[in-house]
């Protein structure tokens, strides 16, 4: 959570909430945030947060989700990652008055993601390129999620998303 003084009051109600760190603003702040953090929270303008994480940007499996949110707490707008936390923490924060603001196709239409099947699923995805397809193939028609015990071989064209359950901690 990243704000100015000025809008800690609204900054201290979103962290309480979410249970997150509560950072104020100072050169490098988002940098030093990247590194650390998968989800960011910043109460500033979007055109701010913008042009600091601009040069900081990778790619969608590797850069964290950035949320902004106003310092009125109107809107929150996931900037990135909507697929990967960014929509589900503005869900959240839209219990504290805010309109969230997604924008993701999957979720304007009201269809599941690649990304939302494999969270459900406790899987990771094998083959992060192919959500591209699968996620526009989710759009227009029913997609269906086939589980298959190994030992097995499968062979899959590029528009499959291949979906591997993750390893359980024994405790």
């Amino acid at each position: 959570m990243i704000t100015f003084e000025r809008n800690r009051e609204i900054a201290s109600k979103i962290a309480e909430l979410l249970g997150a760190e509560l950072l104020l603003y100072k050169k490098e702040i988002f940098r030093q945030a990247f590194e650390k953090y998968r989800v960011i929270v910043a109460v500033f303008a979007t055109g701010i947060v913008v042009r600091e994480i601009a040069p900081l940007l990778k790619d969608k499996w590797e850069d964290p989700a950035v949320l902004v949110v106003d310092s009125k707490l109107n809107f929150v707008i996931p900037l990135l990652g909507g697929h990967h936390g960014a929509n589900e923490t503005a869900r959240r924060i839209a219990k504290l008055g805010a309109v969230p603001v997604l924008t993701t196709a999957t979720e304007v239409h009201g269809k599941p993601s690649v990304e939302g099947i494999a969270s459900k699923l406790d899987c990771e995805i094998y083959n992060k390129e192919s959500t591209v397809a699968v996620n526009s193939a989710l759009l227009e028609q029913e997609v269906k999620v086939l589980e298959l015990k190994g030992p097995k071989i499968i062979v899959v064209d590029e528009d499959v998303s291949v979906l591997v359950k993750k390893k359980q901690e024994k405790a």
